[in-house]
C-alpha cells in the first residue's frame, strides 16, 4: 500500500512552484501562480501539504549538502577569504539539517502507561541533596 496521497493538479503545481528557484519558497507567490485566489488562506493550502512541503525542503537541503561540504573545504584552503565565517556558518547549518554533522536522536518507546520526561537536574539540586545527606 502506497502512503502517498493523491494531490490535486493545483496542489502539485503549488509544490513544484514553491521550490522553484525563481519563487524561492514564497508561499503566497507560489499559491498565486498555481491558480489559487488571493483570498485563499495560506493555512488552507499549506496545512494539508505540510508533509510534502517538509519532504521537498529536506530534499533541497540534501541536494545542497555537497555544495555546503565544498564550501567548508574552500574555507580550509583559504581561511582569509571574504565571508569565510558566514560560509562556514551556512554550510554547518545545512550539513546539520541533513544529518551529516550532528546526529542526535532520542527514541522513546511507551507501551501505553503514563510517562513523564523530567528536565536534567541542575547543580543547585545536587548541592541541596548533598547538604541534606
Amino acid at each position: 500500500m502506497d502512503d502517498k496521497k493523491e494531490l490535486t493538479e493545483k496542489q502539485a503545481l503549488f509544490l513544484e512552484l514553491l521550490m522553484a528557484p525563481e519563487i524561492r519558497g514564497d508561499i503566497r507567490r507560489a499559491m498565486r501562480e498555481a491558480g489559487y485566489a488571493d483570498t485563499t488562506s495560506i493555512n488552507s493550502v499549506v496545512g494539508p501539504l505540510q508533509k510534502e512541503i517538509n519532504e521537498k525542503a529536506s530534499m533541497l537541503l540534501a541536494m545542497n549538502a555537497p555544495r555546503a561540504a565544498w564550501g567548508m573545504v574552500d574555507v580550509l584552503n583559504d581561511p582569509a577569504a571574504m565571508g569565510a565565517r558566514n560560509s562556514i556558518a551556512a554550510a554547518s547549518q545545512i550539513l546539520d539539517r541533513t544529518g551529516l554533522i550532528k546526529k542526535e536522536q532520542i527514541e522513546v518507546n511507551n507501551t501505553g502507561g503514563a510517562m513523564f520526561i523530567l528536565p536534567p537536574k541542575n547543580d543547585s539540586d545536587n548541592l541541596a541533596e548533598q547538604e541534606e545527606a
